[in-house]
């Protein structure tokens, strides 16, 4: 004959009390229906923080200045570099560059000063570069008949761009020349730049813009 083991007299007082806790909160529970979830509303009020982060983000991390400006000055500064034709390009790339001169270094000689030191530096590079018209400033190439021999030929020498602009003074002047021209190997050769510098002496009431030497 065989006997069921005794059951704990805990078990059902713990049921019970179980029992009576569960029915005491829902009792308790407050009845107000639950609100489903609302999305925003186009035009709603962004968080404050939100806007914060975005107005932060669009702001330059060094000067502060927004973002669009700093693009715009990107974009100019690019624009300005992809106006100067590259290596090659020929006679059709020569307005860039001068336009290019000229918005680096904006004009602040007078229009005759200007003109007449450009036809200088023209003369005086193609001079020194192919040897015509050295007989001219004798003072800076000497004896035609004893000069250096030319490096450049004539026929493949071509000034791609020029600018005179002052050279620290009023009585001082630089000429800026951005040229081509084949040397003697054979080697043609583009964007070559070459500076005169010019100084101003007046005798009798007169100006005359006098080169100096290259060094």
């Amino acid at each position: 004959m065989t006997t069921s083991p005794a059951r704990s007299p805990r078990l059902p007082l713990i049921a019970t009390l179980v029992l009576a806790v569960a029915g005491v909160v829902l009792l308790t529970a407050p009845n107000a229906p639950s609100r489903p979830a609302t999305s925003a509303a186009p035009g709603a009020v962004v968080s404050t923080s939100v806007v914060s982060a975005t107005a932060r983000s669009s702001r330059s991390p060094r000067t502060g200045a927004p973002a669009s400006v700093m693009a715009s000055n990107a974009s100019t500064q690019s624009a300005s570099a992809s106006a100067r034709p590259p290596h090659g390009e020929g006679v059709a790339g020569d307005a860039a560059i001068q336009t290019s001169l000229e918005d680096a270094w904006p004009a602040d000689l007078a229009a005759d000063d200007e003109h007449t030191l450009l036809a200088a530096g023209r003369g005086l590079l193609r001079a020194e570069a192919t040897g015509t018209g050295r007989a001219n400033w004798p003072a800076l190439f000497g004896d035609p008949g004893q000069a250096i021999a030319p490096a450049f030929a004539t026929a493949r020498f071509r000034i791609q761009a020029a600018i005179a602009r002052r050279d620290g003074s009023p009585d001082k002047a630089v000429v800026h020349l951005v040229w081509a021209g084949t040397d003697r190997g054979g080697t043609y050769t583009d964007r070559r730049i070459t500076d005169w510098h010019f100084t101003r002496t007046s005798t009798k009431g007169a100006s005359t813009w006098t080169p100096q030497p290259r060094t």
